[in-house]
């Protein structure tokens, strides 16, 4: 029978046809945690195993990016932590500076059907690659990381067909926003999210990424995007070609709804504090005359090369208000290289940003920008729950990076089709 696109990867790997709501136990291709998951992780380990262990080493992925460098004693030994169980196990250590751990996944290590499991919620990012990616808890991680397969409730998909082509101005983020404010919070419980349409060939990788990673404010299991040319050149570019398939749903595949969506109808759009479902136009927004004491771009939702560029087309020849901070952190070392090549950071710091090392930065609220009483933040990340950014007496706005390039440039929102 016809087959959705995660109703096909779970089938082949079980080897069987599997259909919503069964429960199936599937083969794992690679777990990840991260520096502050991933204590909690080796200690169930420990208590399944009694000792350090992975099923499969090498593609046991550990990665540092949550608070690298370290800005406390007690954070710096759960990185300690990691540490020393790559030595005892060879599982793989992404240290401080290589970037986090969502980018490196989709960069170095995962490709099309693989099942991904990760103890962070934004896993679900490398299904813009076609992977069965899920965010679980740390037990969860640890029963995948030392058995090496997990069980999972079949989802039900949600298929969201994108057509037109989005006007300038407008990128990827704003099309996810969209989603949110149409089917809300939880339209996409335990659902997988699938993306398809004509408009698909012009989204590239780092905008499908975008949309992947925030399957999980719509509460879902996964986002899916189909493993098409794009998802070629993104293997080639890491030079992984050989990792290349073809991989999409099937014609005639049943789905729970289908929505469709005119991307030509778009605009730029803001989540306000403190909901990412809380979505209004930048336009609407931008009359309420909000000063913005910080912008951050960056994160596993905008701290591609693509989100970078976008930011300096509003950047470049301007400077970053004297009342707002504007923090810059590439999501990898790669697209920092890029970026470098590029000149973007050039034009960065000419315009009085600060760039930091990649990773997470201030997004999980830990270190690098954390909020003032009563200060607003519009950032380019995927969440601003109360206290996301470190304080929960602060305000945080959700943006596209061009729309926080121009904020920055403003001091106050603003809408960015003005500085185009």
């Amino acid at each position: 029978m016809p087959m959705t696109l995660a109703e096909k990867i779970l089938s082949q790997k079980v080897g069987r046809e599997v259909k919503p709501g069964e429960i199936v136990i599937s083969p794992v291709d690679w777990t990840v945690v991260q520096d502050g998951t991933g204590p909690l992780t080796f200690d169930m380990i420990r208590a399944l195993k009694g000792k350090d262990f992975a099923h499969n080493p090498s593609h046991a992925i550990l990665t540092i990016d949550h608070t690298g460098p370290s800005p406390r004693a007690d954070l710096s030994n759960f990185q300690v932590a990691l540490r020393k169980f790559s030595e005892t196990t060879g599982a793989i250590v992404e240290d401080v500076g290589q970037g986090i751990s969502h980018l490196l996944l989709a960069e170095r290590y995962v490709g099309p059907g693989d099942v991904v499991v990760g103890a962070d919620s934004h896993t679900s990012t490398a299904g813009g690659i076609a992977a069965f990616a899920t965010g679980m808890g740390s037990t969860d991680a640890a029963i995948a990381m030392s058995l090496g397969k997990m069980w999972f409730r079949v989802p039900e998909t949600i298929r969201f067909e994108l057509k037109g082509k989005l006007p300038d101005g407008v990128y990827s983020k704003d099309l996810v926003l969209h989603i949110l404010d149409t089917i809300g919070e939880e339209g996409g419980l335990y659902r997988s999210m699938e993306y398809g349409g004509e408009a698909l060939a012009d989204l590239s990788m780092d905008a499908r990424f975008t949309m992947t990673s925030m399957a999980q404010e719509a509460g879902a299991k996964l986002g899916l995007m189909p493993s098409d040319e794009a998802t070629k050149q993104h293997l080639e570019h890491h030079g992984r070609g050989d990792r290349w398939i073809a991989l999409d749903a099937d014609p005639g595949a049943s789905y729970e709804k289908t929505i469709e969506i005119q991307l030509d109808k778009l605009e730029p759009l803001m989540a306000v504090p403190h909901q990412p479902g809380n979505v209004k136009t930048a336009r609407e927004v931008e009359k309420e005359g909000v000063a913005v004491h910080q912008v951050f771009i960056g994160t596993c939702t905008n701290g591609r090369l693509d989100d970078l560029r976008a930011t300096a087309r509003v950047l470049k020849g301007r400077q970053v208000h004297k009342k707002t901070r504007c923090l810059i952190i590439p999501g990898s070392q790669h697209v920092y290289r890029e970026a470098l090549r590029e000149g973007l950071i050039e034009i960065f710091v000419d315009a009085g940003a600060v760039v930091g090392s990649p990773g997470c930065g201030p997004c999980p609220g830990i270190h690098m920008g954390v909020l003032g009483d009563g200060e607003v933040c519009v950032a380019a990340q995927n969440r601003n729950f109360k206290g996301r950014l470190g304080n929960p007496k602060a305000f945080v706005y959700l943006a596209s990076p061009i729309t926080a390039a121009a904020t920055a440039v403003e001091g106050k929102i603003a809408d960015p089709r003005r500085f185009l």
